[in-house]
């Protein structure tokens, strides 16, 4: 006759004595296997933090922005009224396609002998109009935060004389003219030495919690009971310097217990 063993128990799937086939998954255990390696999550935690920190401040390059601001309506105009109005609200999204033409690209880059193709400077503008105004704002992005202005600066100006000349009307009025920024926009330091602690505590406590689950060892009376309905009926301890008999189960074999388990 065969001898009949157990499958392995598993602390996610296995059931509960006494609750059927109900899947269970000891929270409580899990959480304890995470205050046992706080040590591990904190140090994987403050080394990602470090490894974020490094990379922003030595890897990547800072980015500045500067603005401009344009008004639709001429302040030539002494008497505005609502068909004013009306025409600079329909004019703003003209003005704005007018900053992405090739030629106003071309104009500026020659203007301040830029090393940029049209399709490189237009990826640096941005103009946007504020809801329920004729106020367009013009911002550019860039490495240098002098460049930023001085570029921001120069769209003003020939899409200024553009304009003019191409829909035979009054030059646009400068609300506001770009300054040198002294701040970068970009990378959020703070903001990526917290996320690279995030991920660090995320993956180390993810790692953790994987490793718990999978295993599927006894270790404790209360295991073998838990997770197989049996009583222990006695524990021998082990002499100091004595290694369990599953580790060296090549000298001899040891006990087996339901579920394929060696003591």
């Amino acid at each position: 006759m065969s001898e009949y063993q157990m499958p392995p128990p598993n602390k996610v799937n296995s059931p509960q004595p006494g609750n059927g086939d109900e899947e269970t998954i000891d929270l409580l255990e899990l959480l304890y296997a995470l205050l046992g390696k706080w040590r591990e999550i904190a140090a994987a935690t403050v080394a990602c933090a470090l490894i974020a920190a490094i990379g922003v401040l030595f890897f990547v390059t800072p980015k500045y922005q500067a603005s401009s601001t344009i008004y639709v309506i001429s302040q030539k105009d002494s008497d505005i009224n609502i068909s004013d109005l009306q025409i600079g609200t329909a004019l703003t999204d003209d003005y704005i396609q007018v900053f992405h033409m090739w030629e106003v690209q071309e104009k500026v880059i020659s203007n301040l002998d830029l090393p940029y193709t049209y399709s490189q400077l237009d990826k640096m503008l941005s103009v946007t109009n504020a809801s329920n105004t004729r106020m367009v704002e013009i911002t550019v992005t860039s490495e240098s935060a002098q460049e930023a202005a001085d570029i921001a600066n120069e769209y003003v100006t020939v899409v200024q004389d553009y304009i003019a000349k191409k829909m035979a009307t009054d030059k646009i009025s400068i609300m506001s003219t770009a300054l040198v920024p002294t701040e970068p926009v970009s990378p959020n330091k703070t903001k990526s030495i917290l996320l690279g602690a995030l991920l660090g505590f995320v993956v180390s406590a993810g790692v953790v919690v994987v490793i718990t689950l999978l295993d599927d060892t006894y270790k404790t009376t209360e295991d073998i009971k838990k997770y197989t309905g049996l009583v222990t009926m006695a524990v021998i301890p082990l002499e100091k310097g004595d290694e369990p008999k599953h580790q060296r189960a090549d000298k001899q074999i040891g006990l087996k217990l339901p579920g394929g388990k060696t003591l």
